[in-house]
């Protein structure tokens, strides 16, 4: 939790200091009755934050694969993954209802979820329901493969979290094997 609002501190820091920043500058730029710079500097503040936000995620991300000492597959949306174990089945497509057996934890490996403590994760792939960076995931992927899969934020719970264990902006790490995948036609 302590965490959590740490985030929520410095992100609302930073986006602080931007807008400061666009308001205070030379004086050459417009300034509303509010006192705010106009619009054209409030996105491009926001656009600057996200930008810095999303390299800072990058770097972690690719901190942590480093540290693992395997290498991974990337995608170019930024999901990236490892086959651990190769299963014998087809390949797992959209319309698919696919039940996972997982732990899912953040980067910095603290454990979240898992299927001991919540079942089975059973969903139809391409209907959502799950984070959509698990949906890209599982179409690299057989009934009886094991993988471990790191989905940035925005494929995962994004600006919000969910409101319970995942902090905002969070990238979020699954160990996963996928026990059943049928064809849903």
């Amino acid at each position: 939790m302590l965490r959590f609002l740490l985030k929520i501190l410095t992100v609302f820091a930073v986006t602080s200091i931007f807008f400061m920043m666009g308001a205070c500058s030379d004086g050459a730029e417009r300034v509303s009755k509010t006192g705010f710079a106009d619009n054209k500097q409030k996105k491009d503040s926001l656009e600057n934050l996200n930008r810095y936000l999303v390299s800072q995620e990058k770097e972690a991300i690719n901190e942590y694969i480093l540290n693992s000492g395997v290498d991974f597959e990337k995608t170019g949306t930024g999901l990236c993954y490892r086959i651990i174990n190769q299963g014998d089945s087809k390949l797992i497509k959209t319309g698919d209802i696919v039940a996972l057996d997982y732990e899912l934890r953040l980067l910095d490996g603290e454990l979240v979820y898992s299927s001991k403590e919540n079942g089975l994760k059973v969903f139809i792939v391409g209907r959502g329901g799950v984070e959509s960076g698990l949906e890209e995931a599982v179409l690299h992927l057989h009934k009886g493969d094991e993988a471990e899969i790191i989905i940035p934020s925005h494929l995962a719970y994004g600006l919000a979290g969910d409101g319970d264990k995942i902090p905002i902006r969070s990238t979020i790490v699954y160990k996963l094997k996928v026990i059943e995948n049928q064809s849903n036609k």
